[in-house]
């Protein structure tokens, strides 16, 4: 039975408990345990560290492992804070009203558990979702709303699990202005991937661009965890899950478009551009242009006043790497001019706009300007538009629907994945990184954009069809399959051609087309009915 103290060292406790949290949570408070029932609240090495930071650092920020007791050991600082101090005003925000409650619940239980003479303050209301005291403290747990916390001054700010609180953005911006007459913050969670307002809090943090205090804790921070423990809960665990639940890890945790690894790979590769020009000088240049290569030009247009860019890219076709990288926001026909000026400089590139309402805007701008290398899917299509016969330009650019999106996407993650596209641009990166699957669907998460992905997802599927790797193959190819002709024409194995057939049996090759048939290749002969193309032994050579 604990010794009875008399008043004076009561007093000497009082005081003792105030000046130091971790000696109050470990001598008075209890906590309720799942299978031990209510035991004493022992607080570990790493916990004591989160409590000293959360007293010498009014803002901070923490990226964790799960069940490391982080939500009961800030529901007890709460309590510290608000028995020990007047006029404080506690509020913790959670992903729903369960939790809150939840929270609720672990503070009540902490009172029960303090000695009446250490409780100076007396409880004046109580239900499910606030405590508050006679000395005009209170803490108080509510789900996510809009308006959570706007209208009051906070003298702490907890924030529960905040990667998974709806529109965290919009309420960390309502939020922000409660804590200016000194309020403290507590914002903790495990990563949801990549993007999002938690994330920019935590990364600004570690690079010390904001006021947050940065704390991570790994699954190894608890004493009682070592390897055959990681082995055993990771057993049945998804690779996501593990670095959401354990390993702290941003990229992996979420839907991201690309793998970690892919990230990885073209965070290694980004590097300043030679040169930025142009409007606010967001036209940049990784490479000039290199006479006798062919360019394609491809391009993403917004209006030029709301949320989203125009963006362009200029793709050397020889090596697949990007030249030139746009994102700004200028008027369609303003955009128009710079794409005609930059093309031009890089040997007259083909232009590849987005055919939508604003990229019609620039198709026309670029025919007034007669700037004749547009891109038209049509052959057809194309030579109207050169010899006059239409007034199409409207048919001109690509053209992006459901079906196309998905295969440029699809095209563009393995052509990063397996470094066929180059590109050293951060500014693709951070659109890559909140780049993520919803559903069936990928697409920029909220508040972000994914213009400058689009711009070069199209370039991408446009360049990998022109460009002069891709063709020099193709012309190998061909010539192989000649040659394989001319030692045994009459039985060729389709299966291992099966690419260049169509159904009448025609090999389709873009540079070589030739119609197949028994005694067509036969030297020193003219065309004729029965072999319309004469000597064809010429492409096949000695």
């Amino acid at each position: 039975m604990a010794k009875k103290l008399n008043k004076q060292n009561q007093i000497s406790e009082i005081i003792k408990c105030g000046k130091d949290p971790v000696y109050f949570m470990n001598k008075y408070l209890k906590i309720q345990h799942p299978v031990k029932g209510l035991i004493p609240f022992n607080t570990f090495d790493f916990q004591d560290d989160c409590i000293k930071d959360f007293n010498d650092h009014r803002f901070n920020i923490i990226l964790k492992s799960r069940q490391l007791g982080l939500s009961t050991l800030a529901a007890a600082y709460s309590v510290w804070q608000a028995i020990f101090y007047k006029e404080k005003n506690i509020l913790i925000i959670a992903t729903k009203l369960a939790v809150a409650q939840n929270f609720i619940r672990k503070v009540k239980t902490y009172i029960k558990s303090v000695p009446h003479w250490l409780l100076v303050p007396t409880i004046i209301a109580n239900n499910k979702q606030q405590v508050e005291f006679s000395n005009g403290s209170q803490i108080k747990a509510v789900p996510t709303s809009e308006d959570a916390g706007r209208s009051e001054a906070l003298s702490l700010l907890v924030v529960d699990e905040a990667a998974f609180v709806r529109n965290f953005d919009e309420l960390w911006m309502g939020l922000y202005p409660t804590l200016s007459t000194g309020g403290r913050a507590i914002i903790l969670s495990t990563p949801n991937g990549v993007g999002g307002q938690y994330h920019e809090l935590y990364v600004k943090a570690e690079r010390k661009e904001n006021e947050f205090n940065p704390i991570k804790l790994m699954w190894d921070v608890h004493p009682e965890r070592n390897d055959d423990w990681f082995k055993k809960e990771t057993k049945n665990m998804s690779k996501k899950q593990i670095s959401q639940e354990l390993l702290c890890d941003f990229a992996s945790s979420g839907d991201t478009f690309l793998t970690n690894d892919t990230l990885d790979k073209l965070r290694m590769l980004t590097v300043s551009p030679v040169e930025k020009s142009g409007p606010e000088l967001n036209v940049w240049y990784w490479k000039y242009p290199i006479e006798g290569v062919n360019y394609i030009a491809t391009a993403d247009v917004a209006r030029g006043d709301s949320g989203d860019y125009s963006t362009f890219h200029i793709i050397n076709t020889k090596d697949m790497s990007v030249s030139v990288e746009y994102k700004g926001k200028i008027p369609p026909d303003s955009f128009a001019s710079l794409l005609y000026d930059v093309a031009r400089r890089y040997n007259k590139a083909i232009i590849c706009p987005e055919n939508n309402a604003y990229g019609y805007t620039v198709l026309s701008k670029l025919k007034d300007l007669a700037y004749d290398n547009i891109y038209f899917g049509s052959e057809r299509e194309k030579y109207k538009f050169l010899y006059g016969e239409s007034d199409n330009i409207g048919k001109a650019g690509f053209n992006t629907n459901k079906e196309s999106r998905e295969k440029i996407l699809a095209n563009f993650e393995e052509s990063l994945r397996n470094g066929r596209i180059k590109t050293k641009s951060i500014r693709l990166l951070e659109e890559l990184k909140t780049f993520v699957w919803n559903g069936k669907k990928v697409s920029a998460m909220k508040g972000y954009n994914d213009d400058l992905i689009m711009s070069l997802a199209i370039g991408c599927w446009l360049a990998d069809s022109n460009s002069e790797s891709y063709n020099t193959a193709q012309i190998e190819y061909a010539d192989a399959l000649l040659k394989g002709m001319q030692v045994n024409n009459t039985n060729i194995n389709k299966t291992n051609i099966s690419p260049f057939y169509n159904s009448k049996e025609t090999i389709v090759n873009p540079f070589i087309p030739v119609i197949m048939g028994e005694g067509r290749f036969n030297s020193n002969e003219s065309p004729s009915k029965n072999n319309p193309l004469g000597d064809l032994t010429w492409l096949i050579g000695k």
